[in-house]
């Protein structure tokens, strides 16, 4: 068995012209926490749509659990074992939080759509989403209709579809934006302990969220992994530092020519 349940080959992502990923390198270990961070605009968040399924890569490519993946589509990826949550909540606002794991749940068990059962009767599909219910901490807000939950409330419940299907693998995207750091800090125990065996994949902002979870950290600056260490050698790492102080520099010069 390989040490390594992700690897990223020279991967190439074009939108016409525009080449936001421009020869990534990247290998997670099985069961590790890497972070990927990065400036704004650097092809975080695209990365994950590669490596998910959601789009197709340019060129190059990417092996999950040995088998290679940059031509299968995200349905196939899940059954595969990775799963993953957005940046923006993706969401049935309409529903209640028990609906909305019902509706994850029901592929993962293999149900699909089961027009001659009543949901009512699908015992497994129940004991599974009040399994996943309990470890988000939701059960207080079981019946209550998703657009009513607070904003962290939605994100754990978020948390909490990623991991229904038993995906062994799980990429979320900003798990903790826009949040207070008491919210963030309920999110960092309540990553630890959904993840707990899993490997997990996170693009993040917040340093303290990234130094609390992260085994390893990777750095994307303009489409490419620059440096992928422990926190403490990234957090020292003078490549990292000048790329980011370059970056920060290049929109400074932006700001100024847009007000000259």
């Amino acid at each position: 068995m390989t040490d390594f349940i992700l690897k990223l080959k020279d991967v190439h992502k074009q939108f016409g012209r525009t080449e936001i990923i421009r020869g990534a390198d990247l290998s997670v270990r099985r069961g590790e926490r890497l972070a990927v961070i990065g400036p704004n605009g650097a092809g975080k968040s695209t990365l994950f749509h590669l490596i998910s399924g959601r789009i197709p890569v340019t060129s190059g490519e990417i092996w999950f659990d040995g088998k290679r993946i940059d031509k299968e589509n995200a349905q196939t990826i899940y059954r595969r074992g990775l799963s993953r949550s957005f940046q923006i909540t993706n969401l049935f606002q309409r529903q209640t939080v028990y609906e909305n794991l019902l509706s994850a749940a029901m592929w993962s068990l293999g149900y699909r759509y089961t027009f001659w059962k009543r949901i009512s009767q699908l015992q497994p599909l129940h004991e599974r989403a009040q399994e996943i219910l309990e470890l988000v901490g939701l059960q207080s807000r079981r019946d209550t209709v998703v657009s009513l939950l607070s904003y962290a409330e939605q994100r754990a419940l978020e948390i909490g579809i990623a991991v229904i299907g038993g995906s062994h693998t799980i990429l979320l995207d900003e798990p903790t934006a826009g949040m207070s750091r008491g919210e963030s800090d309920a999110a960092i125990d309540l990553i630890k302990k959904v993840t707990v065996g899993k490997t997990l994949m996170m693009v993040e902002h917040d340093m303290g969220v990234v130094f609390g979870l992260a085994d390893r950290v990777a750095v994307v600056v303009y489409g490419q992994v620059i440096a992928c260490d422990t926190p403490e050698n990234i957090r020292a790492n003078a490549k990292v530092q000048e790329a980011y102080l370059g970056v920060a520099k290049k929109e400074e010069e932006g700001v100024n020519n847009a007000v000259a």
